[in-house]
């Protein structure tokens, strides 16, 4: 017998206003074995209503209490699918029996299929199994950045500036926190058509110390207040290095590089200018929806590239009651990068989920005195079928970790406004050696997507004027009326400190 039609993932439709008689469900999803939180499953509390637990397995949603639902539906991935009535986990702890993946033997099928066939299949079906259409998408984003400051050592030389010596250099060394945080969440709808996009902030914060430095950019524009802060009214500073000046930067060393290498560069330049809400998170999307497997410009790219790993066929499972063939692949050879595991509909072949991560580093330069690394690539990715019959993104958590170090000499010159002809007056000389390792992780939920009419997308125009809320301390009202992915411990007990 053959499995019947691919049921439509119910979807997760975001509320956005609570009547005066709302009560507010909370709880924590744990693995009955480990006493672990369980990730990213599926809490359904209604037909068409449903959020997605944290990486830390914690819940919350809120409900009318006039029409409380009969039972909340779990379900998660290695789980067997369990239905709670709300007074089970109403503030309490909800266990889930883990769920081996089926055997061979469980389904049968009228024509049994190597697993290269079910990757032939997989990639051929592509063209019609991924959503082109233009699609409005409700989501909730959460940006996560770590910036570990490795070493900070100006390496002070000589200066003949009085103001600028080597005590304040030093001082301006031990200031800089050696780990920032940065937490972003926004809440909105998502525009997309053929890869470009438009966005509709509803709401969003920002969580994070304004004295941290997260990039050379920032550690380049406080040397530069401080320095400007400690010189004389009639003078003026010109401060020469490819550090801190972007676009000296790029000039001095983009001339001696690679063309690849040169884009690489460029690009993280440009998100180092980008300024506003919505560029910032369009930008972020961009980069985010780049790494979906299907991409041309993946650093997975799985589909162009499937002859480099090898497939295995480890079993079967459900997803949201569709049968799915589970496949672990991994690196045939040393020039694939990366393995993990594919979930693929039985039916028509679309991936339903994929697990991924590097098995090696993925980029690794030095020129010039700066070295760039790229470290950690993991995410999971999932897929909902729209009622068009294609397939558009539903989940995605994805950790990205890199590492950044420049050694070169910075020359600060002081210059007089009221001197005619050569105006250098005094020079502070450096040798900067500045190592940091930043990990940045998205968390993205789609609540809800509909396929709307081009002109829908192309009539659409942004909002600019809208504004992050700056928290130096996590506000659990903030979100009060809307539901979103809980967050985790260290969010919630995010401040900074005076």
């Amino acid at each position: 017998m053959t499995l019947s039609n691919t049921k439509i993932f119910p979807v997760l439709l975001l509320l956005m206003a609570l009547p005066m008689t709302a009560q507010t469900i909370s709880s924590k999803l744990v693995d009955a074995k480990t006493q672990k939180g369980i990730p990213y499953a599926t809490i359904q509390y209604g037909e068409h209503k449903g959020v997605i637990t944290n990486d830390e397995g914690r819940f919350s949603f809120s409900l009318d209490e006039t029409s409380p639902p009969d039972s909340i539906y779990i379900s998660s991935m290695g789980y067997s699918k369990k239905g709670f009535t709300l007074a089970q986990i109403q503030d309490s702890v909800v266990l889930l029996q883990p769920k081996a993946i089926e055997l061979s033997g469980v389904y049968v099928f009228d024509k049994e299929l190597s697993v290269d066939d079910i990757i032939e299949k997989m990639v051929e079906r592509v063209p019609q199994n991924v959503n082109k259409a233009p699609v409005k998408q409700r989501f909730f984003l959460r940006q996560s950045e770590f910036a570990t400051i490795n070493k900070v050592d100006f390496g002070f030389e000589k200066s003949t500036i009085a103001e600028l010596n080597k005590e304040l250099i030093d001082s301006l060394a031990l200031s800089i926190p050696k780990n920032g945080h940065h937490y972003t969440e926004s809440l909105g709808d998502l525009y997309k058509n053929n890869g470009q996009y438009k966005l509709d902030i509803i709401k969003a914060a920002d969580l994070y110390d304004k004295n941290q430095v997260g990039s050379f950019e920032e550690l380049g524009e406080r040397m530069q207040t401080i320095f400007t802060e400690n010189i004389k009214p009639d003078s003026y500073l010109k401060i020469k290095s490819g550090i801190f000046s972007q676009k000296v930067q790029v000039d001095s060393i983009l001339s001696d590089m690679e063309e690849e290498e040169t884009q690489k560069i460029k690009d993280e330049v440009e998100k180092d200018t980008i300024s506003g809400l919505v560029d910032a998170q369009r930008q972020a999307f961009k980069e985010l929806l780049n790494e979906l497997y299907y991409q041309e410009d993946s650093k997975l790219d799985l589909i162009s590239k499937t002859r480099k790993y090898e497939f295995a066929l480890v079993g079967y499972a459900e997803i949201e009651d569709a049968g799915v063939y589970v496949i672990d692949f991994e690196p045939k050879r040393s020039s694939a990068e990366f393995k993990g595991r594919l979930y693929i509909n039985i039916e028509d072949f679309a991936v339903m989920r994929l697990d991924v991560q590097n098995t090696e580093r993925l980029r690794n330069f030095r020129l010039l005195g700066i070295t760039y690394r790229e470290v950690l690539y993991k995410g999971t990715m999932r897929f909902a079928q729209l009622p068009n019959g294609k397939y558009d993104l539903r989940f995605m958590d994805f950790t990205f970790g890199r590492y950044f170090a420049v050694d070169r000499p910075l020359k600060v010159i002081e210059k007089n406004k009221h001197v005619k002809g050569r105006r250098k007056q005094n020079e502070l000389s450096l040798n900067i050696d500045f190592r940091m390792s930043p990990t940045q992780k998205w968390e993205l939920v789609v609540f809800d997507q509909t396929v709307v009419p081009e002109d829908q997308f192309t009539n659409f125009t942004e909002d600019k004027t809208a504004r992050a809320t700056y928290m130096p301390t996590y506000d659990p009202e903030f979100w009060q009326g809307h539901t979103i992915m809980e967050p985790n411990q260290a969010i919630r007990e995010f401040t900074v400190e005076e």
